[in-house]
């Protein structure tokens, strides 16, 4: 049936992965594993780029998380369907939402009410003696009275020279609460040769030097993916438990691809159709732009092929959206100006969403929304630094924080931040961990070479100085943690915590997805 490694960490575990998931998800393929699985910490933020790297690497996504619980355990959480998906994004929503910005707190009664169509394999604690003790199997006794059929146990081995004895417990624990065994390797990098990367997020995280991380480290570089046939080695005598593996993931028939977004509805008080509604604002704002009903008939034209072609796509319901937002700032004395490639529609130029005139620009509204392309147009509206909050209130109140979220924005490490970071870690002066990030110019996401470092009187040779250049290099474009976007915001019809789980941003009185614009 083959192998799937189902406790995947990737670096969108902040500061604990040492992976990007489009490389965990590749070298899955590349290592002919039956499907390729994400299991961060707490977060699907980074799920989208793992189904993207899937479909290029001709590869099934199982979508998944792991759940760190406030009393300290842990477990593997997979929806099989779409509507247990909604109820992950759910619960997650619920811990994100009573703690603080980049926390979560989740407590087992959340999960077990959340539980539905979930497939939750336990995750063990590491010593032999908490492994045996009551309090883990009580809760083993209680996941499988809780999830039956759809609730596994894992077992991974730690290299610790008791990796047989400590197998065997589990077995045994296993096969008294009556939960299947699977194998995982508690994956947190797709090679090995990223192990010292993993080394210094984790001296990153714990803000430490590697020479101070003692036991913080892990003393192997075992903790990435590994073919079939050595999982099947490790676990001599339980191969039952690596087929497993494919069993679980065969069960998750849940795909990213079955989400829709619904755009919500814009009706009128007096009942109106979306479309109907904007040929009146339109033609009203037509009369305001050229009294006396002076409409040229090229403008007029361009408006009715306008409105045919927002009619067609269905697009009606968005600019009434744009337009009440601006309606609401006009009437608020806040400052605005709509840009960028709305000011080729009429629509918008009546709607007041532009200022600019036909008589002063080329319109060509097939740059702005086309049928060809089959996505809803683009407006960018621009407020007033000052009062821009007063605007992002009033969406929050408009559809309500269970509709409407701003996007995030994914803060990576550059060259110069990486180079700080990594200096720190390895120990070198503070001196020269600023002359070499004082050779990169702005914002580059280029490392720097042995010229480079000659130019600064430094050894390219030195064995501390390569490794730590190496380390910077592979940190750059690593996701440090999700910020916030500047006004991007997502309204949905239905709940917006069943297709992205929400979290609260840093400033008071705003959410956050977990997903940036892109």
């Amino acid at each position: 049936m083959g192998y799937v490694e189902l406790q995947v960490t990737s670096n969108y575990s902040f500061l604990r992965g040492a992976s990007h998931p489009w490389e965990l998800v590749g070298q899955a393929a590349a290592l002919g594993h039956a499907a390729a699985a994400i299991a961060d910490r707490n977060t699907l933020a980074g799920i989208v780029r793992a189904l993207d790297a899937s479909e290029k690497a001709g590869i099934r996504l199982v979508v998944g998380c792991r759940l760190d619980l406030a009393d300290g355990r842990s477990l593997l959480c997979f929806p099989t369907d779409r509507t247990a998906y909604g109820r992950l994004t759910r619960l997650l929503t619920i811990g994100k939402r009573r703690a603080g910005k980049g926390e979560c707190r989740i407590d087992y009664a959340d999960v077990a009410a959340h539980g539905a169509g979930q497939i939750v394999v336990a995750l063990p604690p590491e010593a032999i003696e908490d492994i045996a003790g009551e309090a883990f199997r009580a809760w083993l006794d209680r996941l499988a009275r809780d999830f039956g059929d759809r609730a596994y146990l894992a077992a991974q081995h730690l290299y610790r020279g008791d990796d047989a004895k400590r197998l065997y417990r589990l077995a045994g624990l296993a096969a008294a609460a009556g939960l299947p065994l699977v194998a995982t390797n508690d994956v947190l990098y797709h090679m090995p040769e990223r192990r010292p990367l993993q080394d210094v997020v984790t001296c990153i995280r714990e803000g430490c030097t590697l020479a101070e991380a003692g036991w913080r480290l892990a003393a192997h570089a075992e903790r990435h993916l590994k073919p079939a046939a050595e999982m099947r080695r490790l676990f001599r005598g339980y191969e039952d438990a690596v087929e497993r593996t494919a069993e679980i993931a065969a069960r998750c028939r849940f795909s990213l691809r079955d989400l829709s977004y619904q755009y919500p509805d814009e009706i009128a008080a007096d009942g109106l159709p979306p479309q109907q509604v904007l040929e009146r604002l339109t033609w009203e704002g037509a009369a305001r732009r050229w009294p006396n009903g002076d409409v040229p008939d090229k403008v007029r034209a361009g408006i009715e092929k306008e409105l045919a072609l927002v009619a067609e796509l269905r697009y009606a319901p968005y600019f009434l959206t744009v337009h009440d937002i601006v309606r609401h700032a006009t009437a608020q004395g806040i400052l605005h100006q709509g840009r960028g490639s709305a000011a080729n529609s009429l629509i918008c130029y009546c709607l007041g969403i532009t200022a600019i005139g036909p008589e002063r620009i080329e319109m060509l509204f097939e740059r702005f929304v086309s049928s060809a392309r089959n996505e809803p147009p683009d407006i960018d509206v621009d407020f007033e630094h000052e009062r821009r909050e007063e605007v992002i209130q009033y969406i929050f109140r408009k559809y309500t924080r269970d509709r409407a979220a701003l996007a995030a924005t994914v803060i990576c490490y550059r060259t110069r931040g990486a180079l700080r970071e990594v200096g720190k870690v390895f120990g070198l002066s503070e001196d020269v961990t600023a002359a070499l990030s004082g050779t990169v110019w702005g914002w580059s996401d280029d490392g720097i070479g042995d010229a480079e470092v000659r130019e600064l009187g430094l050894d390219p040779a030195d064995r501390t100085l390569r490794l730590a250049i190496r380390c910077a290099s592979e940190l750059i474009g690593f996701p440090r943690h999700l910020s916030q976007h500047v006004g991007g915001f997502v309204i949905t019809r239905d709940p917006i915590s069943t297709l992205v789980p929400v979290e609260n941003a840093a400033m008071a009185e705003r959410t956050v997805i977990e997903w940036d614009k892109d």
